[in-house]
């Protein structure tokens, strides 16, 4: 609405919640392996939690949030709380998960070339290159998509 995600990104937040809380009986089954579990957590809970994420220019602050969500609930697909002092990476390893941050970024890499491939007169093409005339607000400005994803370019060379 004023040009960043933070309500996106806090109903998708919730949407990955209520999709987790579903299937809280296999993620949780001890029966069931842990890479099961997180092949699962993947493909249901975390594809609803990133959709249409990569058009989005996302903050480091939503980033985070997205983390600890994710956090929270490997801890409790693992049976592990917070007191347990065990790091958060070696669960998402033994989840064989990655980072929500690198899938992210692979996401928003991904839609970039899908973008380019398109042809010069399509809209979403066109979109990209798209300038607002008139006068810009006194405050920062907020940061635009195409920065987003030149930074993501930089962080995977």
């Amino acid at each position: 609405m004023d040009g960043d995600a933070d309500a996106a990104v806090e109903a998708r937040i919730r949407i990955g919640w209520n999709k987790f809380r579903q299937l809280v009986p296999l993620l949780t089954n001890m029966d069931v392996s842990l890479i099961m579990r997180g092949r699962l957590y993947s493909s249901c809970v975390r594809s609803n939690m990133l959709h249409g994420i990569e058009t989005w220019p996302v903050r480091k602050e939503n980033v985070v949030a997205l983390q600890r969500a994710e956090t929270r609930m490997v801890r409790w697909m693992c049976g592990i709380k917070l007191k347990d002092r065990f790091p958060s990476k070696e669960l998402r390893e033994r989840l064989c998960i990655d980072d929500i941050s690198l899938v992210l970024r692979h996401n928003r890499l991904g839609w970039y070339g899908h973008v380019l491939r398109k042809e010069d007169n399509d809209w979403v093409k066109k979109f990209m290159e798209y300038e607002v005339e008139g006068p810009r607000p006194r405050r920062r400005p907020k940061r635009p998509w195409r920065e987003v994803v030149k930074e993501d370019g930089k962080q995977v060379n």
